[in-house]
């Protein structure tokens, strides 16, 4: 298992594989801010061992329907420039988590992001306003 887990993090830092990253964290922005994106933070877990992707990139939007608007812009701006279709998307009432397995997005009206609050379970995390 520890030999697995050692290949899976050398994976993580080869350079065709940071540019594919790159390129779909690129793309996921441009989706976000295609719909008016608002207070727009990335945080780099890739030092951190217990993290569960690279980037967390968290979003708040004002309503349910803009949620939907920036989870679908995502979709389609990441596919047509990518070709990659995300791994797992999960809906909720005011938020909506989309899964590139090595960036996941979260969509949140601001009073779920407040009290969700990722940006305090991973304050270890470099983060970029963008």
């Amino acid at each position: 298992m520890e030999k697995i887990i050692a290949a899976l993090q050398e994976r993580k830092k080869t350079p065709a594989r940071l540019t594919k990253n790159s390129k779909i964290f690129k793309n996921i922005l441009e989706g976000i801010k295609d719909k008016k994106g608002e207070a727009i933070i990335s945080l780099d877990l890739k030092k951190i061992d217990e993290a569960v992707a690279d980037f967390f990139i968290l979003r708040e939007a004002r309503s349910n329907i803009q949620i939907k608007a920036i989870a679908q812009s995502i979709e389609e701006v990441v596919e047509r420039e990518c070709g990659e279709r995300p791994y797992h998307i999960e809906y909720g009432d005011t938020w909506t988590l989309i899964d590139y397995v090595n960036i996941v997005v979260h969509v949140f009206q601001h009073e779920q992001r407040m009290f969700y609050n990722l940006e305090s379970l991973w304050e270890d995390a470099p983060r970029t306003e963008h």
